[in-house]
């Protein structure tokens, strides 16, 4: 067994503070640390649903991307690589389990052969619809009691600031 450590870990943010703090910016050590979190705490609840739907978060993701695009509920597996950062050889992988479950369908494009596109099937627009509902309503009410309503909108403008940079 570990002896007891004489300083415990508690906060990651005071301890770079403490012992690491050569050419580190604490306030974006503060800051990253607080997005990690906080997406950690929004998140909880959606490991919950797609555990209940019998589904990863990246199928989730994928099913969650064909819903949103334009009838007929159909991307290119391009882009559903570059709608969500997953790698060709990840997204493979997905789509194998989500078409032997009968949630998406795949057929050869009719002016490209070498281009099969991923459509939503009926059973699976069901199942995200239902997932997402869930997902929405328990997020919701974790972050409303969290935040305001103006903390919400601040909160949001400030996000759309960082995912403006360059590769964010």
């Amino acid at each position: 067994m570990l002896p007891k450590p004489q300083h415990p870990v508690t906060d990651p943010v005071e301890m770079h503070r403490r012992y690491w703090s050569e050419g580190i910016d604490l306030d974006v050590v503060a800051l990253v640390l607080a997005l990690h979190r906080a997406r950690e705490a929004v998140m909880a609840p959606g490991r919950e649903t797609w555990v209940r739907h019998g589904l990863t978060p990246a199928e989730f993701d994928v099913l969650a991307a064909l819903r949103r695009s334009p009838p007929p509920r159909e991307l290119t597996p391009s882009d559903i690589q570059s709608l969500l950062f997953i790698t060709s050889g990840g997204l493979t992988k997905v789509m194998a389990k989500l078409e032997t479950r009968g949630l998406v369908s795949r057929q050869r494009h009719a002016a490209d052969q070498r281009v099969r596109p991923v459509k939503l099937t009926a059973r699976g627009k069901r199942l995200v619809e239902q997932a997402m509902a869930e997902l929405m309503a328990d997020s919701a009410s974790a972050i409303r009691a969290a935040l305001t309503a103006r903390e919400i909108a601040a909160l949001t403008a400030t996000l759309a600031k960082l995912t403006a940079i360059p590769g964010g």
